[in-house]
């Protein structure tokens, strides 16, 4: 049987180099207290030898774990990866974190935390105690958990908050975010150029704050343009169950909406069901538009024009704001907004009245 190859350490490198362990660990983490020539020699080691930095060489040069820990909502998570309901925030948040992790040689580690658990403090000082990371990153509805932003700062954990607000008397951290409410003056825009005065909104829980802040959108979009929205909010909780309930009370009203838009993509795959149910056609009676522009949304028929949320992108940010706080890169850093994309497909579509009069 062939032997496993065995594989290149630190204490390889070192050997090969003729200089210390720290050495070497203080230019795999690029410190600034080594000189040119044998940060070179060291390099030309690791270069010959093939050899890959692991956590365990980066931790020798001090307290720095190298790993930042993303926190997201167990109990939703865990529902739909149950469900198996094709969503795939999860998905772009871990590819932006980890891409942008790996290229600062930290790793990303991806825990699940029910923010209602009443062991949510002991749950999380666990992971901490077990991983000792160098940052956090709280995805809604954790971003505006006290007593999880309350848990980090007595840990001294620095942290980012996706989708947060400044709260009062609490750590406010890192406040990353995607436009929410711009995400939906976009949506609510697109729909009142082609002509559609009744458009619906199909929110999302009241606990995440960005269900809130669309709607305001949607709501200040239809004030610019002259038009109220009384009567056509129906509020979801995210789940294809719940926009189902909100799709039929809104187009079962006698002066039903001619658009609506859903604050994500499961209760818009709900709202087509809905429709067929009701003999609508999309978008010939009726528009529809929705948020997250998951791979779903591509393959209905027609196609779902849908607000695009940068989730990659924004997790990416977070790492790179606590990585650079954790290296006193910078002083506190102000609040980053990350605006959404539109893309336009087959749901909408000039309303049927309009379409007449021309």
């Amino acid at each position: 049987m062939a032997r496993r190859r065995q594989a290149v350490t630190i204490k390889h490198v070192a050997a090969d180099a003729g200089v210390s362990l720290q050495t070497v660990s203080r230019v795999i983490n690029n410190e600034a207290n080594v000189r040119p020539e044998m940060r070179g020699k060291v390099q030309a080691s690791i270069d010959k030898l093939g050899y890959v930095p692991s956590i365990a060489a980066q931790r020798m040069s001090g307290s720095r774990s190298y790993l930042i820990l993303a926190l997201n909502d167990r109990e939703r998570t865990i529902a739909d990866w149950r469900a198996r309901q094709g969503t795939d925030w999860v998905d772009q948040m871990l590819l932006g974190g980890m891409l942008e992790c790996a290229e600062h040689g930290y790793r990303l580690i991806f825990e699940l935390v029910d923010t209602h658990n009443d062991h949510v403090e002991r749950e999380l000082g666990a992971a901490i105690a077990a991983l000792q990371p160098d940052g956090a990153i709280l995805t809604p509805p954790h971003s505006d958990n006290p007593q999880i932003l309350e848990t980090l700062a007595r840990h001294n954990i620095p942290f980012a908050r996706i989708g947060a607000q400044t709260v009062d008397d609490l750590p406010e951290g890192i406040c990353v975010s995607m436009d929410d409410e711009g995400g939906a003056r976009l949506a609510t825009r697109h729909l009142l150029d082609l002509g559609h005065r009744r458009i619906g909104m199909i929110s999302g829980p009241a606990e995440y704050r960005l269900a809130g802040t669309r709607v305001d959108g949607w709501r200040a979009e239809l004030e610019a343009a002259g038009l109220d929205g009384a009567g056509l909010l129906e509020a979801g909780d995210f789940t294809y169950a719940s926009g189902v309930r909100a799709a039929r009370a809104l187009l079962a009203r006698p002066d039903r909406p001619s658009a609506i838009i859903a604050s994500n993509d499961q209760m818009a795959l709900a709202t087509v069901e809905i429709a067929a149910e009701l003999g609508l056609a999309i978008p010939a009676d009726l528009s529809l538009v929705s948020f997250d522009n998951t791979p779903l949304v591509r393959f209905t028929r027609p196609p779902l024009t849908a607000v695009d949320q940068p989730i990659a992108e924004t997790t990416a940010t977070a790492v790179r704001m606590l990585i650079a706080a954790q290296r006193g890169d910078n002083g506190t850093p102000e609040p980053v907004m990350i605006p959404m994309g539109f893309e336009v497909r087959g749901s909408t579509a000039a309303p049927a009245d309009c379409l007449q009069e021309s």
